[in-house]
């Protein structure tokens, strides 16, 4: 039997990286997309010598030419941490614009199923809590964060117009803050700087008063959740999180308890557009995809530290 094919765009990032080891593992052929902006090679490293895997270095932005039949193409292609889109943000709207153009139109050309990775950071800085899909959001689009959100947001827009005018066969997963192994220690979210500051015994960074709340997923329950969605036939939005919130300054509490230090706490103004309060209202992922997190945060917190030890 011939296996099938899923085309990965940003398949070397932290999130793609994971997503590459699940389909091969439940029997898909994978061709990983990347420019290596922010991915790496070490992520997919293990990966390169198996016959199930290829790896094709080039921004997705540049009109993608793949070979034989493809079955689903999933479009996770993004500049995703702030350190990162604040850095460059033109790249940033060209992988929500131009990139999901490409993605759509390979996924249009192989008659295949589409997935785009769209963020809760389509929701902005919310007046709505929990934020439910049917939130429409409160974005600044020229805001020095409009280059991620906005570009999440058009990404979305184009994704439904190919739904509507062509009949492709689209999924858009919204993804809440997301931890877990392979997240880069310069990363610049919060998980990584909290583990890597109170690691080194150094004051963990807390932007504002620490009030602000988020809600992490640890990355085994998201990939299960977008594994389910891929096999769905929902073309609805979907958060994909952990309902559970934290504040800022919960948090740093528990990542100094789990490192056993009494880290202190640097208090540092906040970012232009940081939202106040994010946490997903899961009840469309219950419902259709039967799906919520099973990882507690202090259990995943725990396996990102002893990952993040080893990158040292």
């Amino acid at each position: 039997m011939t296996k099938k094919t899923v085309v990965i765009t940003g398949g070397a990032g932290f999130i793609g990286s994971h997503l590459c080891d699940r389909l091969i593992g439940e029997g898909f052929r994978v061709i990983c997309v990347d420019n290596l902006i922010t991915g790496t090679r070490s992520n997919i490293s293990h990966l390169l010598k198996n016959k199930d895997f290829s790896f094709i270095r080039q921004d997705a932005a540049e009109y993608l030419r793949i070979k034989g039949d493809v079955w689903a193409v999933l479009h996770f292609a993004s500049l995703a941490s702030p350190v990162d889109y604040l850095r460059f943000p033109i790249e940033t709207l060209k992988a929500g614009s131009a990139a999901t153009h490409n993605a759509l139109g390979l996924a249009k050309a192989k008659k295949a199923r589409f997935m785009l990775a769209s963020t809760s950071e389509v929701y902005g800085d919310p007046l709505v809590h929990p934020q439910a899909e049917s939130y429409w959001g409160n974005v600044n689009p020229v805001g020095v964060r409009g280059c991620y959100d906005e570009s999440k947001r058009f990404a979305e827009a184009l994704t439904m117009a190919y739904l509507r005018v062509h009949k492709l066969d689209t999924r858009i997963v919204r993804i809440f803050n997301t931890y877990g192994e392979r997240m880069r220690i310069n990363d610049g979210r919060v998980v990584p700087n909290f583990i890597f500051q109170a690691l080194h015994r150094k004051p963990l960074t807390v932007y504002g008063n620490g009030s602000q709340t988020r809600s992490f997923c640890y990355v085994s329950d998201l990939v299960e959740g977008i594994y389910r969605l891929m096999l769905s036939r929902c073309h609805e939005p979907v958060n994909l999180g952990n309902p559970d919130e934290f504040t800022i300054l919960e948090f740093a509490k528990i990542v100094s308890r789990i490192a056993a230090t009494k880290a202190k706490i640097a208090f540092k103004p906040l970012p232009q557009d940081d939202p106040r309060q994010r946490r997903p209202d899961i009840s469309r992922a219950k419902r259709i995809l039967k799906w919520q997190p099973q990882v507690k945060l202090a259990e995943g917190v725990v396996k990102t530290m002893e990952w993040l030890k080893l990158q040292q």
